[in-house]
């Protein structure tokens, strides 16, 4: 069995087939779960959980390069593997973020929500608490 070595600034993911693999480098920004009717409808799920690099820190890795792209919004783009459909990205005009399902990380289990975007939209039966976000000051 082979050891992995975990690089702390290095984060990997990757779709469900591996088509789409990719390494992003340095701190993850703004954990957060997104209860929108577009993440909602995607996901099939109250939520989807979200975790933002610089673009120009995250490279495509797997054999098929970036995935596939299509329009939620006119200024916002997911990504998606054409294969296996996993989620994957999801990039708004005019960013120099790209945000990743926190769950196609490797290292998913290191990441915790500390916000909820739509969440006024979420299931009414879904309880969530979120980690205290370390840039807030309470």
């Amino acid at each position: 069995m082979t050891e992995s070595i975990v690089v702390p600034g290095l984060w990997t993911g990757s779709c469900q087939c591996g088509d789409h693999a990719y390494e992003a480098s340095g701190t993850p920004d703004d954990p957060h779960l997104c209860s929108c009717e577009h993440c909602t409808r995607l996901s099939g799920s109250p939520a989807m959980a979200w975790v933002g690099f610089h673009k120009d820190a995250l490279k495509w890795t797997g054999p098929e390069g970036e995935p596939a792209y299509f329009s939620t919004w006119k200024t916002l783009h997911r990504g998606s593997c054409q294969r296996c459909r996993t989620p994957l990205t999801s990039v708004a005009d005019g960013s120099d973020m790209i945000m990743v399902t926190i769950f196609s990380l490797t290292r998913s289990a290191e990441l915790a929500p500390v916000g909820h975007s739509y969440r006024e939209r979420a299931a009414p039966w879904m309880t969530i608490t979120l980690a205290p976000d370390p840039q807030r000051r309470t």
